[in-house]
């Protein structure tokens, strides 16, 4: 399957880069939550689709425990059907533990987000016929206290071997899937996947991300992301909600 060789080899290539020198812990879900982060590739990541939507990189509580991206525990089990045996990874922080899905913890952006397929779709079928999700960036950093770090802030050198990388893998997938839209889940994915793709025949968009650490995805995600698909001619079925 094309995606599980592209997530394989982008896996491959970001265990190489010294990510130490940027981020004193760093997880790779692709390797340690291989099992349902492949099952979800294989399950849904088929045929040409009219829409990728891409995050920025996984959340601790999301793709870093289910290998799913915005992978809300309960959100992969119960509405993407997906589980699997997930490891602990090299290097573990003593405050930021894997526990895959036995996380007790959400992840309000996966909840958000996936949700909101629920809502409209009715089910997983049905939302990835069209839609397929994806985050840019693989890897989970952390400082030393255990705070997430983000990619941009990632020190330059370091950041630019990882952009080397998830560029390739961006354009790939892209290939692949053939969408007509690539939203950026939030500015940075939409700004990473203008530079990876310029010269590709795609459209780039964004929608909001849905956070909670953003005030305004607080006041209604869902309705001002359909709004945003609205607007850039995405048509999705009206919620019964």
């Amino acid at each position: 399957m094309r995606l599980v060789k592209i997530s394989r080899n982008l896996s491959n290539e970001v265990e190489k880069i010294p990510t130490k020198k940027a981020a004193p812990f760093t997880y790779n879900p692709l390797s340690y939550a291989r099992i349902p982060h492949e099952l979800y590739l294989s399950r849904y990541g088929t045929g040409a689709k009219e829409v990728l939507l891409l995050g920025m990189n996984p959340g601790p509580f999301g793709m870093a425990q289910t290998g799913v991206p915005f992978g809300d525990v309960t959100m992969v089990r119960d509405f993407l059907g997906i589980v699997g045996k997930v490891k602990s990874p090299p290097g573990e922080h003593p405050r930021r533990p894997i526990s895959g899905f036995d996380c007790s913890r959400s992840e309000v952006s996966g909840t958000r987000l996936w949700s909101f397929a629920r809502d409209h779709f009715k089910s997983p079928d049905a939302f990835f016929r069209r839609f397929f999700v994806a985050n840019y960036c693989p890897l989970v950093f952390m400082e030393e206290s255990g705070k997430n770090l983000t990619p941009d802030k990632v020190s330059k050198d370091v950041r630019s071997l990882i952009e080397a990388a998830c560029d390739k893998a961006l354009r790939e997938i892209v290939a692949e899937l053939r969408p007509k839209w690539v939203l950026g889940v939030g500015g940075f994915a939409e700004k990473q996947a203008r530079r990876a793709l310029a010269t590709s025949n795609v459209q780039v968009g964004t929608i909001l991300h849905p956070s909670p650490a953003s005030p305004l995805a607080n006041r209604g995600w869902a309705a001002q992301v359909e709004k945003q698909l609205a607007e850039l001619g995405i048509a999705i079925p009206r919620t019964t909600k």
